[in-house]
């Protein structure tokens, strides 16, 4: 009987157990409690600046890959995507990233208010490096995220390199029990975008007979690593809103015949600033000046470019010192802001200031601006951010600028009467809730070249913009044509992408996975094999056992 039930037994093992196991394992991978939507991951990120000027190519010059994610101090190669904090990365790695690596994914500070000066500092040095290098490998940015953050971590701890570790054996066993990420993005390959810039001006006429104008201008774009996050508080929103305000001031003024001033006054809103070398202004000056059915700007008594006024005190900048008796050292003398003169090199690769285009065409003109040099970093971060203070600075430049042009052009003096003291108290308020919006509202999104150029000039900030103005004023918007032969600059898309991060093991660990499933596959069949004769011997001992007894 003993035998009878040991064949019977033997023979479950030997035909069909094997295809149960086939069943069943199966079945305990499908229930097994690791959930798979936790190995993939997808985010928005943002690609880096991509952009030619006078066929000179800056920026990140490539979009898609798929490579293996590593930590600053554990990548070594081409194939590997390097994923780190902006702040936690120096200038010198990046250069070796740039040149080394595959792909470069930066993630940005969690909450920048919170940011140290020296923080500050170093990422402000870390973008302006980028910005004077072009980059073959793909960079992209992402916003902070607490997936972000676990997957940071896990890059730091999972991978030893060969030189941290004790033997060779350890340095396999560790790459094989960690844990790795597969990223990727699929984008379109870069494609020159279809920009058109556009300039919108107005102007309040001054006194009958009198032909002499002055020109307040400002570009209103803003320029960063990341075009998508170029929201520029201050370069130059500050400046555009300025420009608001001011022709509120003097719409108020010039239309009354009794009290409007002699000059005529021309605003100019340009959509490309110092990152395209002030294109906008160049081809707006050149339509004024080389058509023959314009007088615009026949008389140009000064030109005064408004960019970055709200981090501080105001400096005027200029190319030629003004002459004593001139407007412009009328102005500066009532301004009482200190003097930076800096000439015009045509050699340089882009313009410093915006006056320089009304220069080269031999019209007096400054630039007012709260920084002290064209080359701070601050015009060209994404940490530009607005700020009470900075909000402050700006109304009391704005109400600067006013009272000096108000009493420029009516030639007053601090010691006038109380008809002339109600004109500065009034007529020369600011209107702080009014500036406080448009300054917010502009630093609230995108006013890069990428979007402020494609987009139709009665949409977007331009749009907004154009609005407002005419509401003081009769608005012109002029568009203008980028030379498709010789172009001055060309701008790239795409500037965001989808970003797939997929969590996997090393290559190696699935050779050892496949050698070990192996060995246990094996060592399942070999006992199956032998269960039967062993079944039989054990039997027999058994039976033998109880003959005994």
């Amino acid at each position: 009987m003993w035998l009878d039930q040991a064949d019977g037994f033997a023979e479950i093992f030997k035909g069909y157990l094997p295809y149960y196991l086939l069943v069943v394992f199966p079945i305990f991978i499908i229930i097994s409690p690791v959930n798979p939507v936790a190995a993939s991951h997808e985010f928005s990120v943002y690609r880096m600046q991509q952009y030619d000027l006078h066929t000179v190519p800056h920026g990140c010059r490539a979009a898609s890959f798929n490579l293996e994610g590593r930590s600053l101090s554990s990548w070594s190669s081409s194939r590997h995507c390097v994923v780190a904090r902006i702040q936690d990365i120096s200038v010198e790695q990046f250069l070796e990233i740039r040149s080394k690596a595959g792909a470069l994914i930066l993630v940005l500070p969690k909450n920048e208010t919170m940011m140290t000066s020296e923080e500050i500092q170093h990422m402000q040095l870390l973008e302006t490096a980028m910005a004077q290098q072009e980059i073959n490998i793909p960079v992209y940015f992402a916003q902070w995220l607490p997936e972000f953050e676990d997957i940071l971590k896990d890059l730091q701890h999972s991978f030893i390199t060969d030189e941290k570790s004790a033997t060779a054996l350890q340095a396999m066993m560790k790459t094989v029990s960690s844990n790795g990420y597969q990223i990727s993005v699929s984008a379109t390959s870069p494609q020159k975008m279809d920009s058109k810039p556009v300039t919108i001006h107005g102007k309040l006429v001054g006194r009958f007979g009198t032909t002499q104008t002055i020109v307040i201008a400002a570009h209103y774009d803003s320029f960063a690593m990341i075009p998508e996050l170029a929201t520029g508080a201050d370069s130059n929103a500050s400046g555009a809103v300025a420009i608001l305000e001011l022709a509120r001031i003097f719409s108020r003024l010039y239309s009354s015949a009794a009290v409007r001033g002699g000059p005529t006054i021309v605003f100019v809103l340009t959509s490309v600033g110092h990152s395209l070398n002030y294109f906008s202004a160049k081809k707006w000056l050149e339509e004024q000046l080389d058509s023959t059915d314009t007088t615009l700007l026949q008389d140009v008594a000064f030109a005064m470019c408004l960019d970055s006024i709200s981090s501080g005190p105001l400096t005027m900048h200029v190319s030629k010192p003004p002459k004593p008796g001139t407007a412009a050292h009328s102005v500066r003398g009532r301004l009482r802001s200190p003097l930076t003169h800096k000439k015009i090199n045509l050699a340089d690769e882009a313009l410093a200031w915006q006056h320089e285009r009304f220069s080269i065409r031999r019209m007096p003109a400054f630039t007012l601006s709260s920084l002290q040099s064209h080359k701070d970093p601050s015009r060209i971060t994404v940490l530009d951010a607005p700020s009470e203070s900075s909000l402050k600075n700006l109304v009391t430049n704005i109400g600067t600028i006013a009272r000096a042009l108000a009493s420029h052009i009516y030639n007053l003096t601090d010691e006038e009467n109380d008809e002339d003291s109600l004109l500065y108290d009034d007529a020369l308020g600011v209107d702080e809730l009014a500036v406080k919006n448009w300054y917010y509202y502009l630093a609230s999104q995108s006013r890069s070249p990428q979007v402020v150029t494609t987009s139709s000039p009665n949409a977007g900030v331009t749009g907004a913009l154009e609005r407002a103005m005419s509401r003081y004023m009769e608005m012109s918007v002029s568009a203008h044509a980028v030379d498709k032969r010789e172009p001055e600059y060309a701008l790239y898309s795409p500037t965001r992408a989808m970003l797939n991060i997929y969590s996997v093991k090393p290559a190696i660990f699935e050779l050892v996975l496949t050698a070990a499933i192996v060995a246990y596959l094996a060592l399942v069949y070999g006992a199956l094999q032998l269960f039967p004769t062993f079944y039989k011997h054990y039997a027999g001992f058994v039976a033998n056992k109880h003959k005994e007894q």
